[in-house]
């Protein structure tokens, strides 16, 4: 059965298919039927796998939806070999800026004023440009230094299009290959078109830039552009203009101006407090959207991509983060296995061994090799080549990670992030004791309480006036209601034949002393009579339970 071909995808369909064929998966495009389609395509796939190196700059060629996929796939640990892996976390956002022209025509028809009048100063050439839209400098009328992020012009028609033609051939895989069945390609994809929905609607972003503001006022090196409201919408964002240097264009003279290492370390705190704490917090902060300002603070841009955890697969991370920057493996494939939903084929003692062996790696690491997100997201694709279904949230933290680690490495050379999960793990678990006994959650408690108190009274009648009136029932919820049935007879039926020949043996013992001339083998006969019955009795009894009661066992 091959794939049902819509016309209007068909031109999607035959890169798909070339991507798959170049990479080593021609099997899934046999599967999929969409072998035809590359009759078209010039030149004809490599016999040999593509190398990793080359995967992003084909996805880079295939346009923004495809930029996003590679970077959703980088974090799939158990889909694709770690060179892959490296190879997409380093695919770049950058494309070629779109003109001015249609930068005017969007800002226009968004504000509903002519950039003249909304801005004294706009500039035309763009800061920066990437595959979602591109950002311009501009001054307000009452002064202020903004930066404009401006939509690409129908990228959201393309994205829809491209998402429907990646969804045939997923929902395709999924209802008829093992393959998809095991690594269920809707759900990701779902996870793709949420998140790219969201980062395609600026007012999320910019309420993003609000909450984030809000989170890290208690951190004075760190800085998160204000977003101003009355110039933004779904498809233009204004923010406040932050200066500054990208840290990975920071020279190794530049870095001797300021203490790299305070800012790492704060860094790194507040986002375990955004991941523990707050559960709310920023997912990209890849190098390239961190920047060092002139008065030496950290500057986070480009806050579209969001992660949230809940407060229980919170408690759960802090575990394993704590068992992993303590080289603690058994521990860390424990909480692994609670996180995550094992399937039946999960082989727990093999996925202990070979988590306590990825762990166990850190201890002999230098500080310049120690990488807390590589480590996540090896624990991630264990636990998936091991059949535990991991949640999304678990890779995303895993990437987040990883970006932090190359951050703080770019500030300072010799920071030790698992050194700072370790310092910082009191104050976090502070904070969230903090949280927990907030107004707002002392007072849902109180509520509890008084509910409770209510409606005890009523409970309490009820169930005395059950008890009284004989109608107090116990419900056994038993996998088979007979054989339990059958099971306290036989128990019944045990006790009462152990109590007759317990009667016998007492009966026979008192007729002892009865003088009487009915004799056997010289005692009183009806004793000895009662001492053969209760030994028979018991040796039937005896060899009931060493045998049948064996034999139906096994």
């Amino acid at each position: 059965m091959d794939i049902s071909l819509k016309p209007q995808h068909l031109n999607r369909y035959r890169q798909i298919a070339w991507l798959l064929a170049k990479y080593g998966r021609s099997d899934l495009v046999k599967q999929t039927g969409l072998e035809s389609t590359l009759e078209a395509q010039q030149p004809t796939p490599p016999k040999q796998a593509a190398k990793a190196d080359e995967l992003a700059a084909d996805l880079e060629s295939l346009g923004p939806t495809f930029v996003k996929l590679g970077q959703l796939l980088s974090t799939r640990v158990e889909l694709l070999p770690r060179s892959y892996l490296d190879a997409l976390s380093r695919l770049q956002d950058e494309v070629e800026p779109f003109g001015f022209g249609e930068v005017e025509k969007i800002v226009t028809t968004e504000l509903g004023v002519r950039i003249s009048k909304a801005f004294v100063d706009f500039e035309s050439a763009p800061m920066a440009s990437a595959s979602l839209g591109q950002v311009h400098l501009a001054r307000l009328r009452d002064g202020r230094a903004v930066a404009v992020k401006v939509q690409r012009p129908n990228i959201r028609e393309q994205m829809v299009e491209d998402l429907d033609a990646l969804a045939d051939i997923a929902e395709f895989l999924d209802n008829h290959t093992e393959f998809g069945r095991r690594y269920e390609f809707t759900r990701m994809l779902d996870e793709l078109r949420k998140s790219l929905m969201r980062e395609l609607d600026y007012r999320q972003e910019g309420q993003n830039l609000a909450a984030f503001r809000e989170q890290l006022r208690d951190f004075p090196h760190l800085i998160v552009p204000a977003p101003i409201a009355d110039y933004s919408t779904s498809r233009v964002l204004t923010m406040e203009y932050v200066p500054g240097t990208k840290i990975t264009k920071m020279s190794p003279l530049s870095r001797m101006e300021f203490d790299g290492e305070i800012l790492a370390e704060e860094l790194f705190r507040a986002y375990l407090k955004q991941i523990l704490v707050d559960g709310f917090f920023h997912a990209d902060p890849h190098p390239g959207n961190v920047f060092i300002t002139p008065d030496y603070r950290i500057a986070l841009l480009d806050l579209g991509m969001v992660g949230r955890i809940m407060p229980r697969l919170q408690e759960d991370l802090l575990q394993l983060l704590i068992a992993i920057s303590e080289g603690d493996g058994e521990d860390a494939s424990q909480i692994a296995i609670k996180i995550g939903q094992p399937r039946r084929e999960f082989d727990q003692t093999e996925f202990t061994r070979r988590i306590s062996e990825i762990v166990a790696q850190q201890k002999t690491a230098t500080v310049e090799e120690m990488q807390v997100g590589r480590l996540v997201l090896e624990v991630t694709r264990c636990a998936a080549e091991s059949q535990i279904r991991v949640p999304p949230e678990l890779t995303m933290l895993g990437k987040t990670l990883l970006n932090l680690d190359q951050v703080g490495r770019a500030l300072a050379p010799q920071f030790d992030p698992n050194a700072s999960i370790r310092r910082n793990t009191a104050e976090i678990l502070r904070q969230r004791v903090v949280k927990t006994l907030s107004p707002g959650n002392l007072f849902s408690g109180v509520l509890e309480v008084r509910d409770l108190l209510q409606r005890l009274p009523a409970r309490l009648n009820r169930f005395f006036d059950a008890l009284a009136n004989n109608e107090f029932k116990v419900s056994v919820d038993a996998i088979d209601e007979r054989t339990l049935i059958v099971g306290f007879q036989k128990i019944a039926n045990r006790i009462t034949v152990g109590l007759i020949i317990a009667a016998l043996i007492v009966g026979a013992a008192l007729l002892m002393r009865v003088e009487t001339s009915f004799r056997i083998w010289g005692y009183p006969g009806l004793a000895i009579i009662f001492f053969i019955c209760a030994a028979g009795a018991g040796i039937v009894l005896l060899l009931n339970i060493l045998f049948y009661d064996k034999s139906k066992h096994d």
